[in-house]
């Protein structure tokens, strides 16, 4: 057995989570000290792999491939976990989209864990009520139906061997010390969150009704009486159509807020076909266009026409061209993306041969361009003539997101970035509700106008990759409009340059802010560069004389990865400090 870590028993993993519970307590880093921060986490095995952002939800999650769950239970697990422990990055009300690879039935699948926004969210109500804005934190119409849970209950339910109840044992357990604590008792740390407003009381009360919560949805399923995917349809029931939805219903009515029960009854996950493109033999898979992550898939098309061995790693030239056409797609991703549902957005001649070979000949190697180049895939033209519909208003900002990766025995493989933009406690039912409606706008003709029942465009972005039919790379990175940035240059590491897991995440990165901020929705800060204060003062210069406005400094962004050798039958993992990976 390869690079075995550990192996825990039932009563190792519970004292296990006592243990990091505890130590979390002390430090929301959750680092053990045994492993500098400057090191990142790195694992190996040949029967499993788990990196997440939570150390506590890594042992249970690996806890659950050693018991013989499958990659969908540990990740349901750990993600459970960290809805708790990660709660300042990403809440249980929130979202999560899903990657996932089926070794049974060799299908790549996307479970698309987001809601929709309530009925009553209109253009004119928000500028009736909040003056045309849709602001970040703390506004309790911000929002949009919790996709979270159902998100987990579908994934259980298509390629899961575990109860609900069983995933949810660790994340019970951390809740029942939580909410066990004295009020005296809880450090500052732990409800001292940016925008919250809460204190220890609050914290505490909030953890109590979410354990109640917690166990009245283990409960529900329990009147499934064994039969697995009932219960998991009860689950379902209790939240989204029974007593949490009434509740949550009554409380928005008497808050202002514009949930209402016949949105959280009519909420259903998607089961979604995944977008991909191949990249020098292997094919990548990401998320539709309600995500970024398209706009990756059409720069690696066009980075596969350059050398990019010959540039050089982190060279002048190498970051300015990938930089380049980085622009170009991001452009196309602000003038063009929304959900899928309501605008019709040309994906299949965005990511063309044609239209990707034409828009390749506009990176000037000599010039850094100063504008959001657009394309205009429906007439095959590579510049559309104007600049993505943008606006200089600022509706909020936050660093919330965080990362989950299992890879199991049997071949199967999950890529999720769960996140929270949590915004409210919804009374007494236990749930922190996100804010992820900051994704629409209220501007005429924009492709995320705001519109009941439309799904918020979201920088989330999970990757997943193939060669010759089965997976042999995952990514997740939390970081905003940074996501996508971070993901080709890991992927690049890895399939171009060869790098082991950890170097890839860990080695000097690069990112500009030459696009529209999905999230406070700023202007496009035209060529802005952000490079490594390690990068040698000749390579400065040369993209200085370029044009580029130079930012020394490593763009906010945190990644993990997991790799696969199919020949060997090793998996690895790894991810940058504060995310941690576990195997066996």
């Amino acid at each position: 057995m390869a690079n075995r870590i550990f192996r825990l028993t039932r009563i190792d993993w519970r004292l296990a989570l006592l243990i990091a519970c505890c130590q979390s307590f002390l430090s929301i880093s959750e680092i053990p000290a045994q492993q500098p921060r400057q090191r990142g986490s790195e694992a190996s095995g040949e029967f499993g792999v788990l990196v997440s952002g939570s150390q506590v939800a890594s042992r249970a999650g690996l806890a659950m491939l050693e018991e013989g769950g499958n990659a969908v239970d540990a990740a349901v697990t750990s993600m459970l976990v960290q809805s708790v422990l990660e709660s300042r990055l990403f809440c249980f009300g929130s979202e999560v989209p899903i990657i996932v690879y089926d070794a049974k039935r060799d299908v790549v699948e996307v479970v698309a864990g987001l809601g929709a926004a309530p009925r009553l969210a209109t253009r004119q109500w928000f500028m009736e009520h909040r003056n045309g804005l849709i602001q970040g934190r703390g506004d309790i119409a911000n929002a949009v139906v919790p996709g979270f849970l159902d998100a987990c209950l579908t994934a259980l339910s298509r390629y899961g061997t575990r109860t609900f109840a069983r995933c949810a044992e660790p994340m019970i357990e951390v809740l029942r010390e939580r909410a066990a604590m004295n009020v005296a008792d809880v450090p500052r740390q732990l409800y001292q969150r940016d925008g919250s407003g809460s204190n220890a009381a609050d914290w505490l009360q909030h953890h109590q009704n979410f354990l109640q919560l917690m166990e009245s949805l283990v409960a529900a399923e329990k009147a499934g009486r064994g039969d697995r995917l009932r219960g998991l349809r009860l689950v379902a029931d209790y939240f989204y159509r029974g007593p949490v939805a009434r509740a949550l219903d009554a409380w928005s009515q008497a808050n202002g807020g514009l949930l209402r029960y016949v949105d959280m009854a009519q909420h259903v996950t998607r089961i979604e076909e995944p977008t991909s493109v191949d990249f020098n033999g292997y094919t990548i898979y990401k998320c539709d266009v309600w995500t970024q992550g398209p706009y990756l898939l059409q720069t690696m098309k066009m980075l596969e026409g350059q050398d990019l061995v010959e540039l050089g790693l982190n060279s002048a030239d190498y970051i300015h061209y990938v930089t380049e056409t980085i622009k170009l797609a991001m452009a196309d991703r602000d003038a063009y993306f929304g959900d899928p549902h309501f605008v019709q957005v040309p994906l299949q001649q965005l990511l063309s041969n044609d239209y990707v070979t034409m828009r390749r000949k506009l990176v000037d190697m000599q010039v850094a361009s100063m504008e959001q180049r657009a394309g205009n895939p429906r007439i095959g033209s590579p510049l559309l003539g104007k600049a993505p519909q943008d606006y200089e208003v600022t509706s909020g900002h936050g660093n919330d997101t965080t990362s989950c990766l299992v890879a199991d025995r049997w071949g199967n493989v999950v890529s999720a970035t769960p996140s929270g933009w949590g915004g409210v406690y919804a009374g007494d039912t236990g749930i922190e509700l996100g804010s992820r409606m900051i994704g629409l706008t209220t501007w005429q003709n924009h492709p995320s106008l705001v519109q009941p029942g439309k799904r918020p465009r979201i920088t989330l972005t999970p990757t997943l990759v193939l060669r010759d039919g089965k997976p042999i790379m995952a990514v997740s990175v939390a970081g905003g409009d940074q996501q996508d940035q971070t993901s080709i240059q890991v992927l690049l590491n890895h399939l171009v340059f060869g790098m082991e897991p950890l170097a890839a995440v860990m080695t000097d990165r690069f990112g500009t802010d030459h696009h529209i901020n999905w999230f406070g929705h700023d202007r496009a800060k035209l060529g802005s560069l952000t490079v490594s204060r390690d990068l040698p003062q000749s390579e400065l210069k040369s993209l200085e004389s370029r044009g580029h406005k130079l930012q020394l400094g490593r763009p906010a962004a945190s990644a993990v990865i997991l790799t696969i050798d199919q020949d060997r039958g090793i998996k690895r993992a790894a991810g940058q400090p504060g995310r941690f990976a576990l195997g066996y």
